[in-house]
């Protein structure tokens, strides 16, 4: 079977883009990273449990505590609240600069030493209006870099699935494929329960209220 470098958080998107993966054929190598955010063992846990479930061919955990280091993410910074989903535009406190650029860059070593043909990555279009790294341009744009920079013979294409799609449909989507969203993490705050409140959590809530599906993991509020 081909194989598919999967950039595996733990989230709910990326867990469909990983189910994704496997319905167009491809054998799964699930890249998995810490960075020193606020979730880091729930979302391991989950995406260690993802893996297994996948029946993946290899698990990469690698901590990048680097960004941490950088800061600027209250996602990383302990004295940057998280805060509530809301309205504003702009760019949230929780973006991480240029995360998906370095997260990016190891899975194409990582690919490319294990002859994989694809990454996939579970971006969509709620995402790239608040965070500039995951537009469609900037995935455009590297792979162009990953084209010019690796072997001739390299051949790898980064998959973003749903980079036109909302939460909405990937949850509907998700549902269709079979995820087993009670392991998968979202919230930006808690480790458990899910905070409830926070950007990541409205928008997952809102997703499996709108495609009718239950979300089954639990919250502290409402």
């Amino acid at each position: 079977m081909p194989e598919a470098v999967v950039l595996l958080s733990g989230g709910m998107d990326s867990a469909t883009a990983a189910y994704e993966a496997r319905e167009k054929g491809y054998e799964i190598a699930a890249l998995h990273t810490s960075y020193g955010q606020r979730t880091e063992g729930k979302e391991y846990e989950c995406a260690r449990w993802l893996a297994g479930e996948l029946d993946a061919a290899d698990f990469l955990h690698v901590e990048t505590d680097h960004l941490q280091a950088i800061g600027g993410s209250s996602l990383t910074d302990e004295s940057m609240a998280v805060g509530d989903a809301d309205e504003k535009e702009g760019i949230p406190d929780t973006y991480v600069p240029f995360r998906n650029a370095n997260l990016l860059s190891m899975a194409v070593s990582y690919a490319e030493t294990r002859g994989a043909e694809a990454i996939y990555v579970g971006a969509h279009t709620e995402d790239f209006a608040g965070y500039p790294d995951c537009r469609p341009a900037f995935f455009e744009a590297f792979q162009d870099v990953v084209d010019t920079g690796t072997r001739p013979e390299t051949g790898i294409s980064i998959e973003v699935p749903y980079v036109e799609a909302s939460k909405t449909e990937i949850a509907e989507r998700g549902l269709e494929l079979g995820v087993p969203y009670g392991h998968t993490w979202s919230c930006y705050r808690e480790e458990a329960p899910a905070c409830g409140t926070c950007d990541s959590c409205t928008y997952r809530r809102e997703a499996f209220e709108n495609a009718g599906g239950e979300d089954p993991i639990e919250y502290a509020e409402g």
